[in-house]
C-alpha cells in the first residue's frame, strides 16, 4: 500500500489536498499506507473518493453555468475547476484500473 502515499503528494499539489476541495484527506491516505488498525480502511478511501470525485464535478458544472450565464465567475476560475475535475476523474480510474487488474491476477492465481 506504499503508492498510495504517492497519491497524497499529486493531490496536494494540484490543490486538491484540503477538506473543502480535497479528493483524498492525508490521514486517509496516512492511515492505509501505514495499515494501522485504526486506519481507514481501502473500501473508506474508494467511497470517499468517489465522493470528493462528484463534489469536484458538481463544483466544475456550476462553474461553468455562472459562466455562460454571466452570472460574475471569471473564466479562468471555471478552468480550474474544470481542470480539478478531469484530474480528479483520471485519478479515481487509474486506481480503479489497478484495482480491476490486481483482481483479475488474483483470480488467475492456482491453489
Amino acid at each position: 500500500m506504499s503508492g498510495l502515499s504517492g497519491i497524497s503528494g499529486v493531490t496536494n499539489g494540484l490543490g486538491m489536498g484540503g477538506v473543502d476541495d480535497g479528493f483524498l484527506s492525508d490521514a486517509g491516505v496516512a492511515a492505509a499506507s501505514t495499515g494501522a488498525g485504526a486506519g481507514v480502511p481501502f473500501a473508506g478511501v474508494l467511497k470517499s473518493m468517489v465522493q470528493q470525485t462528484s463534489t469536484l464535478d458538481q463544483k466544475a458544472s456550476q462553474a461553468v453555468t455562472g459562466l455562460l450565464n454571466g452570472s460574475g465567475v471569471e473564466i479562468h476560475d471555471a478552468m480550474i475547476a474544470t481542470q480539478k475535475a478531469s484530474m480528479a476523474f483520471e485519478l479515481a480510474l487509474q486506481v480503479r484500473n489497478k484495482a480491476v487488474g490486481a483482481y483479475q491476477q488474483m483470480m488467475g492465481m492456482q491453489f
